[in-house]
């Protein structure tokens, strides 16, 4: 086991070994695991500080990631709560093609997408990206099953004390499935933040670009410069290792909850 993991960790090591390097050093052979000659200020202040603007599209990042996760949050929680507690006509036919849809790979609808998105004057814009990934079938999936797990006498005692479902929802429901919510939240910025497709389909301006793309910048006509690509993506990962640190317990736990409950 302990060998497997080192073979998973090699290409990171190789990545921040790289981004420390002058680029001359990046592809020596044998590899300097440890360099022998470090460039890492000089990389990191051209990467933060120089042009393409690095710290743009950091802050596009965060800021496509924070909206991305609320609305996201959102709208699944509230449409697994319809799904798992509200009784109508036809909910489960409805919640199959909901389910359905995850099942459509992304790229199949990736053209009427496009074409919606230009119609709507949404290409090209940071919303357009956000609601592009706000409306999710596994968050909904995954936070149904949440729902279910709380016990229906406490739904029918909010409802005989005379409250309505938005304030069931609020009060009761959404606070006894916290660990999912946040679970689902930590996912969502995984995947949002990682994301290089749909930026790179619905994203022209370059003020606009996210970090993923914007790595991308550090390879022009007069050749690819890898120790500063490598500097960037070593930074573009720093958000996604404190937040896996800091909510490691809430996914691990949401995660556990799921398989037993689910």
């Amino acid at each position: 086991m302990l060998v497997i993991g080192i073979i998973f960790l090699l290409p990171f090591i190789w990545m921040l070994s790289a981004s420390f390097k002058p680029e001359a050093d990046v592809f020596k052979y044998p590899v300097q695991w440890i360099p022998h000659n470090w460039n890492v200020v000089e990389n990191y202040r051209a990467v933060w500080f120089g042009d393409p603007p690095f710290m743009l599209y950091y802050w596009n990042s965060i800021k496509v990631s924070v909206m991305t996760i609320l609305i996201s949050v959102i709208t699944s929680a509230m449409a697994a709560y319809a799904f798992s507690k509200i009784y109508f006509r036809g909910r489960d036919t409805l919640f199959i093609i909901v389910l359905l849809t995850f099942m459509i790979p992304g790229q199949a609808v990736l053209v009427p997408q496009f074409i919606m998105y230009r119609s709507l004057g949404l290409f090209d814009t940071h919303i357009g990206l956000v609601l592009l990934e706000s409306f999710s079938a596994l968050g909904t999936f995954m936070l149904r099953q949440a729902f279910m797990s709380i016990h229906s006498e406490f739904i029918e005692s909010a409802k005989i004390d005379g409250a309505g479902h938005l304030r069931i929802f609020a009060q009761i429901a959404l606070p006894l499935v916290q660990p999912f919510i946040a679970t689902y939240a930590i996912l969502r910025f995984i995947w949002t933040w990682n994301d290089y497709q749909a930026p790179l389909i619905f994203l022209r301006s370059p003020e606009l670009f996210t970090v993923q793309l914007g790595i991308n910048r550090f390879a022009d006509a007069t050749g690819e410069y890898y120790s500063l690509i490598m500097a960037g993506t070593c930074s573009a990962i720093l958000p996604l290792v404190i937040v896996f640190l800091l909510a490691q317990k809430h996914v691990i736990g949401g995660i556990a909850l799921g398989g037993v409950k689910g």
